[in-house]
């Protein structure tokens, strides 16, 4: 199997694409939103490009604390040639609420992105995930091989690598507490619209966030790690490899205190076909919205490939 190892060192290949950055201040009026039904729980999304049917499409999954609009420069950019779904995972924004840890089980996650993929009356799909949503786009790709087209992971190891490292990583171990700090009962209390939004760099986005936030479920966002997020003691993940099938694109900002690189290693041991690995020296764990550009130009690169 081919490995492909690319870093920032590429920057200056990357550029030949030519990708210019779009204003986004009016992209949630441009987009067309909608809803799917999983079971019962509407799921919101947005969609931007070409509907016809051609297009290939690309489903897009954000991570904790975000929604749709994580994606915003991404969509703009890959918008010409695909047609691009962001969706708002359950307990988010505009997607339902459901009550109950059990509702955030990570099979049902994995069943929103596909009805959401069904509702657009596709088969199959580019699947991208970041956080929690990268789990989610991992588990769909073993689970369902034959609605995955690609497969695209933005700062979250496989979840081999994130549960070896929890096994025996001690900085790992000691960076997850956050992650045992919201698996306690009381832990949603302890949340802010305003907090949750910290992250948000740039201003105008950043008040988007808090009102996505003000409309979304803080307990349904805590289920997410107490339903699914490894809990002490540790061990390592031994059950039988499901390999993924298709090819797969990683991108990981370094300085994520949150997941840490050494989890990237031995990704090539659980995929049948080859992988892309772009680590980004200076960009965090919202590696999409830190080094957006470079994000934005690697996709279309390996897409294009």
């Amino acid at each position: 199997m081919k490995l492909f190892v690319r870093t920032l060192s590429l920057i200056a290949a990357l550029t030949l694409f030519g990708f210019s950055a779009f204003a986004d201040s009016d992209l949630d009026q441009r987009v067309e939103h909608g809803y799917a039904n999983s079971g019962g729980v509407k799921i919101h999304y947005a969609r931007l490009g070409p509907k016809d049917g051609r297009a290939p499409l690309i489903v897009m999954i954000h991570g904790f604390p975000d929604f749709w609009y994580s994606w915003r420069d991404q969509m703009e950019a890959l918008s010409a040639n695909y047609q691009v779904v962001a969706i708002d995972q359950r307990g988010y924004n505009l997607s339902d609420k459901p009550k109950g840890v059990e509702n955030y089980d990570l099979r049902l996650l994995v069943g929103d992105v596909a009805a959401v993929v069904k509702h657009l009356g596709r088969d199959r799909a580019i699947i991208v995930g970041h956080d929690w949503g990268g789990i989610v786009a991992w588990t769909f790709a073993m689970t369902l091989p034959e609605m995955t087209e690609k497969l695209i992971i933005l700062n979250l190891p496989h979840p081999k690598g994130l549960t070896r490292e929890l096994a025996h990583n001690p900085q790992q171990q000691q960076n997850s507490q956050y992650a045992r700090n919201f698996q306690k009962e009381d832990a949603a209390q302890k949340l802010t619209a305003e907090g949750l939004a910290r992250w948000v760099k740039d201003e105008q986005a950043k008040a988007k966030y808090i009102e996505a936030f003000k409309r979304s479920d803080f307990e349904a966002m805590l289920n997410y790690y107490k339903r699914n997020y490894p809990r002490e003691p540790y061990t390592e993940d031994t059950s039988p490899v499901v390999k993924v099938k298709v090819p797969v694109l990683m991108i990981h900002g370094l300085n994520d205190t949150a997941l840490l690189a050494g989890a990237l290693n031995n990704t090539w041991e659980w995929l049948e076909k080859d992988l892309t690995l772009v680590t980004i020296p200076g960009a965090g764990h919202f590696v999409q919205q830190d080094a957006s550009d470079l994000v934005t130009r690697t996709i279309k690169m390996w897409l294009a490939r």
